[in-house]
């Protein structure tokens, strides 16, 4: 899977992104509180073109300005091989506002085809493939961390999505250490999906859509799950406006002690050893 269209264009002449007060003190605040980014880190950024990765790349890049810290990032574009993919429009932006940007070739749309199967739902097969490229060229060019562009809304769908489709209880950690042994970090993890869209749309950027996944040209199933999720959540909230505030304090304070599985409970009387569980 050989690598195409890398830049690391950076001049005094780079275009930069307006931010909102309010965007730039959650970033900080989320990377201050989880310790996502530090000195001499190498990050690779997946990048995607929609609204949640380009405002985590111009984000990134800000903070290369500013911080007290010098680390480096590439934003990586994992191409799946499918016919008319064009990445150019989104290599150009990333030329113009000073982004290291990388378009990753795959063969991901072509091995579908002898794999899919009638009837599946294969947005979280491409999501899972995208994130094995990413995975893989984080390794072959030493990237100690993967950057996603998760946001707060991802980690509530994914929370409710877990429970009522899995029976778990599981969310999206900031942080955490891969099986390759990076660490795979979310700095948008605090932020709601409205200030993302809003941050797009306020500086005129032009965003990748749905329409560049392979899933959307295959006559498969709907991801029903994650839509009929965010719908129920936009219900509630709307009857709730404080609804997403207190999910997030919620998952602050987790008292796992109260659940039905006893290797939790804080009881001195059940033990491995007595044979109470």
């Amino acid at each position: 899977m050989p690598e195409e269209k890398s830049a690391d264009s950076r001049s005094a002449f780079e275009r930069r992104a307006s931010f909102s007060k309010r965007l730039l003190r959650i970033f900080g605040r989320t990377n201050a509180e989880y310790r996502l980014i530090g000195e001499g880190d190498r990050i690779l950024v997946g990048l995607s073109g929609g609204k949640d990765s380009l405002t985590l790349v111009h984000l990134l890049r800000n903070m290369q300005r500013h911080a007290p810290f010098d680390f480096e990032f590439l934003a990586c574009t994992v191409s799946y091989g499918m016919p008319g993919e064009d990445y150019d429009a989104l290599h150009r932006h990333c030329l113009e506002y000073g982004i290291p940007h990388v378009v990753y070739r795959t063969r991901i749309f072509e091995i579908s085809q002898e794999t899919i199967r009638e009837g599946s739902s294969f947005c979280s097969y491409f999501s899972r493939m995208r994130r094995g490229a990413l995975y893989s060229y984080a390794a072959e060019q030493g990237y100690g961390k993967i950057a996603l562009g998760h946001h707060f809304d991802d980690a509530v769908e994914s929370f409710f999505m877990n429970m009522f489709y899995n029976g778990s209880l599981r969310s999206m950690a900031p942080i955490y250490k891969a099986e390759r042994g990076f660490h795979v970090i979310r700095p948008l993890i605090r932020m709601r999906e409205t200030m993302l869209r809003s941050f797009a749309e306020e500086n005129g950027f032009a965003t990748i859509g749905d329409e560049a996944c392979p899933a959307m040209r295959i006559d498969v199933k709907a991801p029903y799950a994650r839509e009929a999720t965010k719908k129920w959540l936009a219900t509630m909230e709307v009857q709730e406006p404080e609804l997403f505030k207190r999910i997030e304090a919620s998952f602050k304070h987790l008292h796992d002690d109260t659940f039905l599985d006893p290797t939790r409970w804080k009881r001195e009387d059940l033990s491995a050893e007595t044979g109470n569980f």
